[in-house]
């Protein structure tokens, strides 16, 4: 099992469009990627534009059957990741 916490940092004029792309992404991993097990976003209650994003994966292949989809290079990639501040990313495997 493979999980994944990503951090966006989003300029107050881009929260709403980055907002909006990531609900048809949310919507696209979950039709098409059986291998996620979980695709949640949150807003940060400190800091309302900084989206925290927790994945959870049944393996590798399932981690790079998720870069690979054409919905995340199109929506994460090519129109969110261009609006943000910062992108970090936070790679974990489980203790148990």
């Amino acid at each position: 099992m493979i999980g994944l916490i990503a951090r966006w940092t989003v300029p107050a004029e881009h929260r709403e469009t980055v907002l909006e792309a990531l609900a048809r992404m949310t919507a696209a991993v979950e039709a098409n990627e059986p291998g996620c097990l979980m695709y949640h976003s949150n807003i940060s209650n400190d800091d309302p534009n900084v989206i925290v994003l927790y994945e959870r994966y049944v393996d590798d292949a399932a981690l790079e059957v998720h870069r690979n989809a054409e919905h995340f290079q199109t929506i994460v990639l090519g129109e969110i990741v261009p609006l943000l501040d910062r992108r970090e990313r936070e790679f974990l495997t489980p203790v148990h």
